[in-house]
């Protein structure tokens, strides 16, 4: 005598979604889950959608560079044309580290009678004593 092997699929329904099987069998009972092909193509179009957006914003959003196309120049010399001046910093404005550490903007001081940094006239009027 034979035995046939007889399966039975009970659908299982979420709603109106139908989210799986119980595959039911004389050994055992097994339950399959569906794909929801709808739902895959719904998120990975919101997700390509989303990117493109971000794509879009970033792109508009984006500051033009400071200066203008750096090429080379005749003779090795970095041209850069059509950039222009950078603004000016009023001096009230420092940052924090500048603050912190007491720290002043360099001024260079042009012509013969300007002592250098240290307040010597020269190198040679130095006093090396301790």
């Amino acid at each position: 005598m034979t035995t046939v092997d007889r399966r039975e699929v009970l659908p299982v329904r979420y709603g109106d979604h139908e989210i799986g099987a119980y595959v039911v069998g004389p050994q055992r009972t097994t339950f399959v889950p569906t794909v929801d092909a709808t739902r895959i193509a719904t998120a990975a179009l919101a997700a390509a959608t989303i990117s493109t957006v971000a794509v879009a914003v970033a792109i508009a959003v984006r500051r033009r560079p400071a200066i203008g196309t750096v090429t080379m120049g005749p003779g090795g010399w970095v041209s850069v044309k059509g950039a222009g001046l950078p603004p000016l910093r009023d001096g009230t404005t420092r940052p924090w580290w500048a603050r912190l550490l007491r720290a002043h903007r360099l001024v260079v001081q042009r012509g013969a009678s300007a002592p250098s940094a240290r307040g010597h006239k020269s190198p040679r009027m130095r006093d090396h004593r301790l």
